[in-house]
């Protein structure tokens, strides 16, 4: 275990991008589960954290004992190919503006949300904190990970001169409810539930089709004859590639015990430790939604990196953490949310 746990229900906690995926679950979270009564969400368009003194605005007014960084750029491969620069400029100003002013402030805890992209194009197989500087990351997202890297170096650095208390976690791919399903910056499994429910006719052919039980596998030849009007499906890749992947609400109960427990410079993965290839995650929603179309794969696509799957004894070992959502019951919630109205 770590250090003494924090009572977070007696601090004043401030999110950023407590707007987005993943914010609003942790501050759900917090408020719902962990009993928090002063969360306080930073995000556009009152803080553009990209400027210095709106995060001295932001740490003024809202005066947080522990901050919790989220905000960034992101998107999956296309994104990162089309906006290398401002992903690597928006990721990583905010985040040294942030830790640079904090640590000036004499914020008591600030918690750093990295990404799996660091890590290198080729890291042994389950990726261990300790090979994150063993080569360069898969150079599609390089940019967007290089950024964030360095909010690693200037973490330990701050806390090596000024003493301040920052911690570094390292997530796999999200998935779950409120995710961004935007063809133009989603990432892999918003993407494919999109793409799949367009084949199908839609959100409601979708549903219908999901009510009459052909998905799971158990349509039988009459099933997939009477849908075998489903337009094929493009895919990127090979579907060769593998990922990992951590549903959002495991993601935000692990945040608030890295906020509670964790106490060292060192880097914390967070994840589920387990793997999926590309090709078995696109039958997997493809049988869970009762798609019948054809796939076809582009391998003039990249595939990213080769394989992703976190080592996660350390989170483990220091703050008690293990996933607890089944993948594939993740999947349903997701695929159900979506297809009842969510956004995008």
């Amino acid at each position: 275990m770590g250090g003494a746990m924090i009572d977070l229900k007696k601090k004043r906690i401030a999110v950023t991008g407590g707007k987005g995926f993943l914010g609003w679950t942790l501050v759900e979270h917090l408020r719902s589960t962990r009993g928090c009564a002063n969360v306080e969400i930073v995000d556009l368009p009152e803080y553009d954290l990209r400027e210095p003194e709106s995060v001295r605005k932001m740490l003024a007014k809202l005066d947080p004992e522990v901050l919790i960084h989220l905000a960034a750029t992101v998107g999956g491969i296309g994104a990162n190919q089309a906006n290398p620069g401002r992903f690597f400029y928006d990721n990583a100003v905010m985040g040294i503006h942030l830790i640079h002013e904090a640590s000036r402030k004499g914020v008591e805890k600030m918690v750093i949300l990295g990404t799996v992209c660091c890590y290198p194009k080729f890291t042994p197989v389950p990726f261990k904190e300790a090979d994150l500087w063993a080569g360069y990351p898969e150079e599609t997202n390089a940019p967007y990970g290089l950024a964030k890297k360095m909010l690693l170096v200037q973490s330990q650095a701050y806390r090596q001169q000024y003493g301040f208390n920052s911690v570094f976690v390292l997530p796999v791919n999200l998935y779950g409810p409120r995710d961004n399903f935007d063809p133009k910056s989603s990432h892999v499994i918003p993407a494919l539930i999109r793409k799949i429910v367009e084949a199908m006719g839609g959100k409601k052919a979708c549903r219908e089709r999901m009510a009459e039980g052909l998905s799971g596998g158990g349509a039988g030849e009459a099933g997939r004859a009477a849908h075998g009007s489903d337009k094929p499906l493009e895919v990127w890749g090979t579907g060769t590639a593998s990922r990992e992947f951590l549903y959002v609400e495991d993601a935000a109960e692990g945040l608030a015990r890295v906020a509670e427990r964790y106490e060292s410079g060192e880097p914390m993965n967070l994840g589920a430790g387990r793997e999926i290839a590309i090709k078995d995650l696109v039958d997997l929603i493809g049988r869970i939604m009762g798609y019948r179309g054809e796939v076809r794969w582009d391998p003039s696509k990249p595939d990213g990196q080769p394989r992703r799957c976190l080592d996660i004894s350390r989170a483990e070992r220091e703050i008690d953490f293990r996933a607890r959502t089944d993948f594939e019951s993740g999947l349903k919630k997701t695929i159900e949310w979506y297809l009842a109205g969510g956004r995008n």
